[in-house]
């Protein structure tokens, strides 16, 4: 058991243009600025903005937590901070985790980042890790976001009718998942342009 909860704190996972390192408590400065936008938290499904305090108690609270894994997303080009991804509420006996991704730089928008990302971490989840299945929520009205996970293999599974309120308004939930062969074999699709 606690090898698994080590191999969830690895030192970085390298890719392409961009690698994933451990979340720091210095990189708290780019959750404030990203906290505090708007538009970055009605998409995200935040409720409100974050103080410094606020971001300070979380990360307090979860550097530890044995069933997460937390990762900055930094280009290689200049070492720059363009978003957070990373496992949360991994429980293994059933082998399956959630994950989160958020590319909230906007000028790095649309360029294939959150791609790249997403393929390290699911390669991370499966690959060596062992997981079977990672799910996600999503909220209804961020329809980039919804393409975006179905684009990269997430399967829509449910949705929580007004589960999320925002703005004064109701909108829904929709939960998604993709599984371990699923992964392979829009891993092997790709690679082999098939």
């Amino acid at each position: 058991m606690k090898d698994r909860h080590k191999r969830l704190k690895p030192k970085a996972i390298m890719g392409e243009r961009l690698y994933l390192r451990p979340y720091r408590k210095e990189d708290l400065k780019f959750m404030l600025k990203w906290m505090n936008d708007k538009e970055i938290l009605g998409l995200t499904g935040e409720v409100k903005p974050w103080s410094k305090r606020d971001l300070d108690r979380f990360y307090d609270r979860v550097k530890n937590e044995k069933d997460r894994a937390w990762f900055s997303i930094v280009l290689k080009d200049g070492d720059r901070v363009i978003g957070e991804t990373g496992l949360l509420r991994a429980f293994w006996p059933w082998r399956g985790t959630d994950l989160t991704i958020e590319i909230n730089e906007k000028d790095v928008w649309n360029q294939g980042y959150g791609t790249e990302a997403m393929n390290l971490l699911l390669s991370w989840a499966f690959d060596t890790l062992g997981f079977h299945r990672v799910s996600i929520g999503v909220v209804g009205f961020n329809k980039r976001a919804l393409h975006f996970y179905e684009k990269n293999g997430f399967r829509r599974e449910g949705v929580f009718r007004d589960g999320y309120l925002y703005g004064g308004k109701y909108h829904d939930f929709i939960m998604m998942s993709i599984l371990e062969h699923e992964f392979r074999e829009r891993r092997h699709m790709l690679s082999t342009g098939s």
